[in-house]
């Protein structure tokens, strides 16, 4: 079973008040977030390959930063798309060409702001695709959580022992997310303002009917870089 890291690094980071995308931003040792969250995946003997998801107009800068001496696993550069789904099935489509038996090949599909991920988490996914299909990563949630109606009202306070706050990487046989974007229900699922994807978990389990997706506990260190306190936060 062949196991490909696509790492989704198409954001802009406008949120970071800074003037370059962030996946460009130096850390604390002076390796980019790029750079970093690559590396992690390189460096896991059960990642026999990457792909990077980008801008078009960001791949020669990140070509620079990643030369294939230091990251020969790195085999794939892909355009991504204007949505995160749409990096998604772009990375899909382009790494299928490349495999004889999508039956046999695992993608795991990370984004980039979460440089932080341990070798652990990333073996423990890998561990989990030989058992199913489908397979996250979450959280436990510790705060109350309430459902807010548009008008501000509240509406519901769900159990939280039932919550989970979902991170990457999000696993799946190539096979069963080329069924997915594939099916017919996902281009309803798109249409949909109120139920549009936001990763590709959310695309498997509104589209294949009675999919299994197994949740691996997360880590707090895989923590997503959104605001500029996020890279070094004092807490």
């Amino acid at each position: 079973m062949k196991n490909i890291a696509v790492i989704l690094a198409g954001g802009k980071g406008s949120r970071m008040g800074v003037d370059i995308p962030k996946q460009f931003i130096p850390l604390a040792d002076g390796r980019t977030v790029l750079e970093t969250c690559v590396t992690a995946f390189e460096q896991n003997e059960h990642i026999d390959e990457i792909a990077i998801v980008m801008l078009e107009d960001h791949i020669a800068q990140a070509q620079a930063i990643l030369p294939a001496d230091r990251f020969p696993k790195v085999h794939h550069w892909i355009p991504g798309g204007k949505e995160r789904w749409e990096s998604s099935l772009n990375a899909i489509m382009d790494i299928s060409k490349t495999i004889q038996s999508p039956a046999d090949s695992n993608l795991l599909i990370h984004d980039c702001a979460r440089p932080f991920i341990s070798q652990d988490l990333i073996t423990r996914v890998c561990e989990a695709l030989k058992h199913h299909q489908a397979v996250s990563v979450a959280v436990a949630v510790t705060d109350t959580v309430y459902c807010v109606k548009p008008d501000g009202l509240l509406e519901d306070i769900p159990p939280r022992a039932d919550l989970r706050r979902a991170q990457t990487p999000q696993a799946f046989r190539l096979s069963l997310l080329l069924d997915a974007y594939a099916s017919p229900a996902f281009n309803e699922y798109i249409k949909s303002s109120a139920l549009a994807p936001t990763d590709d978990v959310s695309v498997v389990f509104r589209t294949i009917a009675n999919q299994n997706i197994f949740i691996l506990p997360g880590e707090e260190g895989n923590r997503k870089i959104t605001f500029a306190e996020d890279i070094n936060p004092k807490n």
